[in-house]
Formats: C-alpha cells, structure tokens, sequence
C-alpha cells in the first residue's frame, strides 16, 4: 500500500510539472512571435487617423511602391537599422507601418520595437486593402 502512495504522489507532480513546462512553452511561443509588441488595424482605422494625423507614416515595401497619401518616409523593411536617422528620434512618437500586403510591414514593425520604439502600428492588408477600400495614394 505505501508503494502505491508513491506512485500517487509521484504521477501527481508528475502531472504537475508537465502542466507548467507546456504552459511556458505556450507562453514562449507568444512572446516570440512579437504579439503585444505593435497593433494591427485596419485600412478603415488608418484612414480615419489620417484625418488628423498625429504620427509618422512609413512605408516599408520593396521594390518602393505607390504610396499612401501622407507618407512620410519610404525604408525598405529589411533595412530600418540602417536608415534609423530617418525614423522619429522620440521612441514614444506613433509610427504606423504598412506594405503591399501586410508582411513586410509586420517583420518591421517587430524591428521597430526590438528599437525600442512603444507606439507602432502595422496596416494588416497593406495597401492591397487600402485600394480595395477606394482610399488614396499620392
């Protein structure tokens, strides 16, 4: 009988422990795909920011594409390091961030924050999205 207490005990913690590796693994996951980090919104969301803009606009595709009326600055989404006298010098100052698609502006937004920037934003859609909502470019 005592045996059998031990074994009890034993798959019990067993249990336990199984229970908080997979949940930090859960969490890890999470935290390494950058969720948190920037917002996503959505081509209606950016139009209505733009009607009283109050950030830095940037546009990240390669090849350089046509951009969204209000641009401010074109930096291809592999290179943000390298042109980083281009971004705002405030870390708290809102940046949204957009592409064709959505993609690459996603894999800059993250650079952005590893940068220490705190307010980005990533247009999900891109300005596949934008055109298909009849919004303009430049």
């Amino acid at each position: 009988m005592e045996s059998k207490g031990k074994f009890i005990f034993l798959g019990f913690f067993l249990s336990i422990a199984l229970l908080f590796i997979l949940s930090g693994c859960s969490t890890l996951k999470v935290k390494s795909r950058g969720e948190g980090n920037f917002k996503n919104i959505s081509s209606d969301e950016l139009n209505r920011m733009l009607k009283n803009k109050d950030f830095f606009l940037l546009d990240v595709h390669i090849p350089e594409q046509k951009h969204i009326r209000g641009t401010d600055e074109f930096i291809p989404y592999n290179e943000i390091e390298k042109y980083k006298e281009k971004l705002p010098k405030d870390k708290k100052e809102k940046i949204v961030v957009y592409c064709r698609s959505g993609r690459m502006s996603e894999i800059a937004a993250r650079e952005l924050v590893k940068m220490g920037y705190e307010n980005v934003y990533n247009l999900k859609g891109g300005t596949i999205e934008w055109e298909k909502k009849g919004y303009p470019f430049e």
